[in-house]
């Protein structure tokens, strides 16, 4: 398992940067809170073939995160995806090409960074609060995965967030 995952360093006020503060995190620890990782190193459209058949995801398509794609839009998108939020939809995300850095929320509500590189597969349950940012190479090819047509809203943590049925929802699954 090819997997970087650790304890986020909260001092730091460079996002694209590690942040690791050292102390690791397992996949037991991300389990824990609903996420699903796996990584495949050869042929990542027949395993997205195949994570969307084990998922039931629907759709698909692909997205390049960089300055060249994004332009003068790069550093602004770039901090509303790093807004912590949640999405009433599972988000899950093949690393084609690049990498990034998904944050996720620990169940004691502490940040777990995770390094997403090519051939990594995030599923992040609906309602678990994240945030992402690329890596200091400012690149990540990504394909997107979802159920259904994606809706596409970020809810901020507010108090509203956290009494969403997608919250409560999520909250359930994981004191189980």
């Amino acid at each position: 398992m090819k997997m970087k995952a650790y304890f986020y360093e909260e001092s730091s006020l460079n996002p694209h940067s590690p942040n690791d503060s050292g102390e690791l995190a397992t996949l037991d620890d991300l389990r824990r809170i609903g996420v699903n990782y796996r990584h495949q190193d050869e042929d990542l459209v027949a395993f997205a073939n195949q994570i969307m058949e084990e998922f039931a995801f629907r759709e698909r398509d692909e997205v390049v995160i960089s300055r060249k794609t994004f332009g003068d839009a790069y550093d602004a998108k770039l901090a509303t995806f790093f807004e912590e939020h949640l999405h009433e939809d599972d988000e899950s995300r093949l690393i084609l090409d690049g990498e990034g850095f998904f944050d996720v929320r620990s169940a004691d509500d502490r940040w777990i960074r995770v390094l997403v590189e090519k051939g990594d597969l995030l599923v992040l349950p609906a309602g678990l609060y994240h945030r992402f940012t690329t890596t200091e190479k400012h690149y990540t090819h990504a394909m997107r995965l979802f159920l259904e047509n994606p809706k596409w809203i970020a809810l901020p943590r507010t108090a509203e967030a956290e009494k969403s049925e997608c919250r409560q929802a999520y909250l359930r699954s994981i004191q189980q």
